[in-house]
């Protein structure tokens, strides 16, 4: 291979790209002429039907942009799968290139040849000449038949053209860029994977290794095959993609073939390996690319050399949804098709769905999807078909329920059936999996758990989703036991596996997984108890892990649902944050007595919470009620968002809300000030006792206890929340998150609060050390920079006082939380002797901790950890000579305690210790000093004049201003570092990216701008229902932005993806006086009237300076914009004036227009020049 596949990708991309422009022109352009015939008449009534149905929520610009996409998709792949073709001869024409320069030519000679046939024809033409002959032979007909998306729109001549070029491209050699020959049909399915998001998302492609497949064959063909006749034998991977597992079964079937049946020709050998795969996916691309790949390799194993032969080769393979039409309980509805609720209906075939699907097989195998069904009509039927499912299940639960039901079962002809399968790990600790594992498995032969998620495999594990194997036969239980692969928690990365499949975690699994009793530094191979495996959630650690576990367990009194006030949680649901949280500056200069301090997960650490957003809150706080009060009008533009959240009861209306409130609002979080609050995802246990007024989101949520409990109360509690005996127990029945988390203890875990209500109580509950921890977090949140700037004037010897005490501070909270951590120790029976210190507790700093002496020592001794380069420390192998002789004897004694206790062994380890992680102390100085400035440069009086105008100012008429300041200004040189500035430069540094452009042609890139546009269709619906018109449909949604949609990442920072303006500052790009070449800002409060009058007021300053029509457009088309808004909100008459603000801009902009010879589609259609693209220079 002359190419790496990550390079074909990327450069296939491109050209998916290019066709997406293309079709868009040709779809609904502007140019009538550019457009193909009929298409978007078309797409428009299949739109509104779809629309009308509720097949679809989408905006017509998000659904006409997906139908490009898939086509894009799809003639890229049709080109790619030619030049397979062409590459390894199995087809006799030759459209794009060939292996060498002969059949090059070839393809050059009959494309020339053809337009001479058909002068008028252009390159579209001649692409479609493929289709029209993949369209004759079995081998290829699937991948162009009715159903391939290439249909829905073709490219023009020109941008077939730019296709063809794509592949014509040669090497310096003259050799192409992309040659094919000789490759595995692999990377065909790799492609299509990687190509299109679409896909992606929509079926959760995701390609299995090979030696993932093949350890799985290995675990279930070889078995099966080993008990039962050749003949009849069949394999079937319900979830097939495009065919890595059905690849693997057929050469084995087929060596298997040739050694039974030596005297069978070479055709007959592949057509009975062949009749004994079976495939089904509801991606009828996927299984088109499945059936290409089978066929190709059956020709290869027959000895034939083209698609062109009539071989009748037929794979038992179809599009369709395996969990409808293979569900236990098959009984579908007779309307199933016409309600048409899947994009696969139209392709499914139903004989063939029910001749594979409905009967055993021998062995069912496959990689089912890990998403979460979100087409509520599919998530019912999937409901009604498998009792498994439960709450907001995972696709992975139903289908490990088909995987056994497809199985031959023990009342079979044959043998009972066995199964194999990589699948997500979450039903094993999340709430989902509970009817799983407790009513579904029981009652099959589960053979074998693999707790595969600490091996590199792409696109799992720490690069994606974390995974398990599991291998069973659907019979009842036969052995008392189940053979537990148990991992150590110790994860491969990518570079322990470089060679793919050859990583010490998944090398240990392959090669010990039939060995009980094996242990090394990676897994354990135990036979556990098959009871054990009835309860939810599963713990299956190694290690000592689960002994570790029933000991704290068995030492409890009580759980802590016994001693809290039900439930845990209460937080917030407002189902699009983004919409109500604002930054603290938001109120300000502004004021709004509709915003709380909100408290997002991450903001608790350490005992401590540090709130630094708001959030609107529509509710009397501390009482069930929605307060009456409340101004919507921040939230308009988002009506349609929000209106469509969905409830359990449906969307807003249905659950009886008004469209503004969030989705879910429990008040009585707020009927008690107290409340312990934590963070649920995170890579540790983080609770903090809140003292009232702060409202709790989803990732914050909160335990509350009886009304009458104390202070203190809350504090035994939070003691014992916050310990490394919690820490432990907590990981071990909680879920952890996906993704590359490189080291175990900064691996992510979801508490939920079911979990958490399990937690085991002990009897005594101590609170003198959660006080002490409690009151130091408080003192030492208020040496915080944002603190001391908050209090006063931040200077260079008060920031470097709170430095040092906060300093001071962290150590004695280290050393009191190790306190702390050693008498639960005690408390919980994990050692007899009390290992807490009596005297006077010094501080002692990271590092310095006995775990981490232990782990120096080990580092010392070979082995590699990252945790003291991590958290900034320097490993020691000595206990401290600084501290107390007392102090430092009982430190020895924990040390002992260490070695000789494997319960202790395990607790005392980085992944169940407070990592007193925070954020460096000069990112926190430059943060402060950072908002301090800019909340003085957002003073209300520097952006109106003595009348009370806006009035834009220019970052140099800032500076003149905030110089005669000396207070300001000694701060800004501190914040730069630099006592010499000019208050000029610095300030211009300072606002750099405080500031979102007023016209979103500056804002967005033209994929924005696609998405502005259909925000503006709603808005101007939404003005429609406000006038009283009734619409005949709902208003779509409009589409999120992505970063990729702004002009720079600083816009979509103060933006996001609902578009929310958070910035603190408006800039107009270019429209500075010509004598002043400094940024030209506004003030990001200014309500739209301020706004179109400081802009009308900019556009006369300027046409006064000679200003030309050209260089005025973009001003006019910023007023063009704010005009709706402006009559929306400012149509009130002003007496003094006798008009309203509306009245005002309305007759500045025709006015204006009419003076320069303008339309509106000349503003709406102004567009700023693009920027020269930096690159090197010429030598």
């Amino acid at each position: 291979m002359g190419w790496a596949p990550a390079d074909l990708v990327a450069a296939l991309r491109k050209q998916v790209l290019m066709l997406e422009a293309d079709f868009k022109v040709r779809v609904d352009g502007d140019d009538p002429h550019l457009r193909e015939d009929g298409v978007y008449e078309a797409w428009k009534r299949d739109y509104d039907i779809a629309f009308a149905a509720k097949r679809t929520a989408w905006t017509w610009l998000e659904w006409r942009n997906d139908r490009i996409t898939q086509a894009a998709v799809g003639w890229v792949l049709l080109t790619a799968f030619a030049r397979y073709c062409e590459d390894n001869a199995l087809v006799s024409p030759r459209w794009i290139g060939g292996a060498d320069a002969d059949q090059r030519a070839h393809a050059l000679d009959a494309r020339r040849a053809y337009f001479q046939e058909n002068p008028e024809h252009t390159d579209r033409d001649w692409l479609r000449q493929i289709i029209e002959h993949f369209g004759k032979f079995d081998a290829t007909m699937a991948l162009v038949d009715k159903y391939a998306p290439l249909h829905l729109v073709a490219p023009s001549g020109d941008a077939a053209r730019a296709l063809l070029e794509f592949w014509w491209q040669l090497t310096d050699n003259g050799e192409p860029v992309y040659l094919f020959i000789g490759e595995d049909t692999r990377f065909l399915g790799d492609v299509y994977q990687d190509l299109s998001e679409y896909a992606k998302k929509t079926y959760a492609l995701l390609q299995t290794p090979e030696f993932v497949e093949e350890f799985i064959l290995d675990q279930t063909m070889e078995p099966a095959l080993a008990d039962r006749p050749l003949e009849g034998f069949t394999v079937i991977d319900p979830t097939c993609g495009s065919g890595h597992f059905l690849l693997g079964a057929f050469h084995r079937l087929h060596e298997r073939w040739q050694r039974e049946a030596p005297g069978l020709g070479a055709r007959e050998l592949v057509k009975n390996a062949l009749n004994g795969v079976y495939g089904v996916d509801i991606n009828p691309f996927a299984v088109a690319i499945a059936r290409f790949r089978l066929l190709v390799a059956a020709m290869r194993a027959a000895g034939d050399k083209t698609i062109e032969l009539d071989i009748d080769y037929r794979p038992h393979l179809t599009a369709g949804d395996s969990l409808l039409w293979g569900a236990p309980q098959h009984s579908l509805p007779e309307d199933l098709l016409a309600r048409d609720t899947s994009k696969a209906y139209p392709t499914e075939d139903e004989d063939a769905l029910e001749k594979i699907l409905q009967r055993g097989h021998d062995v069912v195998v496959g990689n089912p999807p890990y998403i979460i069904p979100n087409d509520p009509a599919l998530n019912t039927m999937y409901r009604e078909r498998y009792k498994t499912t439960h709450r907001q299940y995972a696709l992975s639960v139903p289908f490990m329920e088909l995987f056994f039901h497809l199985a031959y079962g023990v009342s079979g002809r044959r043998p009972a059936g066995w199964t194999g399968q990589i699948t997500s790990n979450s039903f094993m600790k999340r709430g989902f999996g509970s009817k799983l594992v407790e009513e579904f498995i029981p009652t099959v032969d589960l053979q074998f758990v693999i707790d595969s998620e600490g091996a590199w495999i792409p696109g799992h594990n720490m690069d994606g989703t974390p995974t398990t194997i599991l291998f069973g036969r659907n019979r009842p239980p036969v052995a008392p036991t189940v053979r537990a692969v148990l991992s150590k928690g110790i994860r491969e990365t990518s570079a322990d596996a470089a060679e793919r499949g050859h990583g010490p975690y998944w090398s240990s699994i392959v090669e010990h997984v039939g060995t009980a009793g094996y242990e090394d530094e990676h897994i354990n191979v135990e036979d556990i108890p098959r009871d054990t495996l009835k309860a939810h959630p599963w713990t299956l650690a190694g290690g000592g892990a689960v002994d570790l576990k029933r000991k704290i367990e068995s030492a409890c009194s009580r759980r802590l649902s016994e001693s809290i006030s039900p439930p845990i949680g209460r937080a917030i649901r407002a189902g699009s944050d983004e919409a109500f949280i604002r930054p603290a500056s938001h109120t300000r200069w502004r004021g709004d007595s509709y915003c709380r301090p909100v408290l997002l997960g991450e903001e608790i650490r350490d005992w401590s919470e540090n709130c630094e957003k708001l959030i609107l809150y529509p509710y009397v706080f501390g009482a069930n009620k929605v307060r009456s009060d409340f101004p919507p009008d921040e939230l308009w533009h988002l009506r349609t968002q929000l209106r469509q959240r969905k409830t359990f009861q449906g969307v807003m209306e249905d659950a009886g809300l008004k469209w503004w409130e969030y989705m879910q609002h429990t008040a009585s979080a707020y009927f008690t000030e107290l409340s312990i609050a934590f963070s649920n995802v995170s890579s540790h246990n983080h609770y903090t006792l809140d003292r009232g007024g702060r409202v709790f989101t989803s990732h914050a949520p909160v335990i509350k206890l009886s009304e009458d409990a104390s202070v203190q109360d809350h504090l035994r509690l939070l003691g014992v929340l916050n310990s490394s005996v919690a820490c432990f127990w907590l990981k071990q029945s909680s879920q952890p998150r996906g993704g590359a988390a490189e080291h175990t203890w900064s691996r992510t875990y979801e508490f939920t609060g079911t979990t958490l209500q399990a937690f085991p109580l002990p009897a005594s509950l101590p609170g003198e050390l959660p006080k002490i921890l409690d009151r130091i977090a408080h003192d030492l949140r208020q040496q915080f920079p944002t603190e001391l700037a908050n209090r006063q004037a931040p200077t260079a010897s008060a920031l470097e006082a709170a430095r040092t005490e906060s300093n001071r501070m962290r150590n004695l909270m280290i050393a009191n939380q190790e306190e702390l951590d050693w008498d639960y120790y005690r408390i919980y029976g994990l050692i007899d002797d009390d290992l807490t210190y009596p005297g006077d507790l010094p501080g002692i700093a990271l590092g310095e901790r006995t775990f981490e002496i232990a782990l120096a020592r080990r580092m010392k001794d070979g082995e590699q950890t990252a945790w003291f380069d991590r958290h900034g420390s320097t490993p020691i192998t000595e206990i401290p000579e600084h501290l107390p002789a007392d102090y430092r004897e009982l430190l020895q004694r924990r040390l002992d305690a260490i070695e000789s206790n494997p319960h202790i062994r395990l607790l005392e380890k980085p992944e169940y210790k407070r990592r007193w992680a925070s954020e460096p102390w000069d990112k926190q100085v430059e943060s402060a000093l950072r908002g301090w400035l800019l909340d003085r440069v957002e003073d209300k009086a520097l952006w109106f004049d003595r009348d009370g105008r806006p009035t834009p100012q220019s970052v140099a008429q800032l500076a003149d201003v905030l110089d005669r300041n000396e207070e300001f200004r000694n701060v800004l040189r501190l914040w730069a570092g630099d006592p010499n500035i000019a208050t000029g430069a610095a300030l211009a540094k300072l606002l750099a990216d405080e500031s979102v452009p007023f016209l979103a042609a500056y804002r967005y890139k033209p994929s924005g701008l696609d998405k502005r546009a259909a925000w503006e269709d709603t808005w101007a619906l939404q003005r429609r229902e406000d006038a009283g018109e009734k619409l005949a449909n709902p208003i779509a949604v409009p589409p999120k932005y992505k970063p990729a949609d702004f002009a720079k990442p600083s816009y979509w920072s103060h933006r996001g993806k609902l578009d929310v303006p958070k910035e603190r500052f408006i800039s107009y790009p270019n429209a500075g006086r010509d004598t002043d070449s400094t940024e030209l800002l506004g003030w990001a409060g200014w309500d739209h009237a301020d706004q179109a009058l400081s802009l009308a007021s900019l556009i006369s300053q300027r046409i006064e300076d000679g200003w030309d029509t050209a260089k005025l457009t973009p001003l006019l088309a910023g007023l063009h914009e704010l005009q709706p808004w402006v009559r929306q909100w400012h149509n009130e008459i002003d007496p003094e004036y006798g008009e309203s603000v509306s009245d005002t801009i309305d007759d500045e902009l025709t006015t204006r227009l009419t003076e320069h010879h303008l339309t509106v589609t000349d503003l709406t259609s102004w567009r700023p020049a693009a920027q020269p693209r930096r690159g090197r220079s010429a030598r």
